[in-house]
């Protein structure tokens, strides 16, 4: 796994062994980050179940202003401070050592431009984000949220939260659905 595009380019980031993180493939995330191009420069990026913080440390690179990693597993936030550090950006990034949906709704203290949640694909993590979302200081009605999930995820009950489904970009076996409150 290595870092795509920007500032660090070519970097490669440590992961944490075993099954219990899922790295984004470096093909998904040049394609994630050719969507938000515009988007990343000069942004608050969060990255919920940051993993290796791979995510996170793309925005950095390309340009983000500041990225929030959420992350409760033990060797996940030790390659996530491995990670920030190897590429530099321990000034543009809090590491929130929390679950994801506790950071989400009282920790991350700037207004988020993006959220991007890679959360265990099918188990209800995805709803939870997106209701705590709905009372978060730091989700505004221009935050674009992504959420990765499995392709035949179905997100129709976000539209009943109050929320607008801008896209989806279907993959092989799983999708991004950004989202905004509508």
């Amino acid at each position: 796994m290595r870092v795509i595009a920007g500032t660090a380019r070519s970097l490669i980031l440590k992961a944490p062994m075993g099954d219990g993180t899922r790295p984004t493939t470096d093909r998904i995330k040049e394609t994630l980050f050719n969507m938000l191009q515009s988007d990343v420069p000069g942004s608050v990026f969060v990255d919920l179940f940051a993993g290796s913080g791979g995510i996170g440390i793309e925005a950095l690179s390309r340009g983000a202003k500041h990225v929030y990693f959420a992350e409760n597993g033990k060797e996940a936030l030790a390659c996530i401070e491995y990670n920030v550090k190897h590429c530099k950006f321990e000034d543009e990034a809090t590491i929130l050592k929390q679950d994801a949906i506790t950071a989400l709704g009282y920790s991350i203290k700037d207004k988020a431009d993006i959220i991007f949640c890679d959360a265990p694909y099918d188990k209800g993590y995805d709803r939870m984000v997106l209701e705590t979302a709905l009372r978060s200081n730091c989700v505004t009605e221009d935050t674009l949220i992504i959420i990765e999930e499995l392709k035949d995820t179905d997100f129709s009950y976000a539209l009943d939260l109050g929320y607008e489904i801008i896209k989806e970009k279907i993959y092989k076996s799983n999708k991004h659905v950004f989202l905004r409150k509508a």
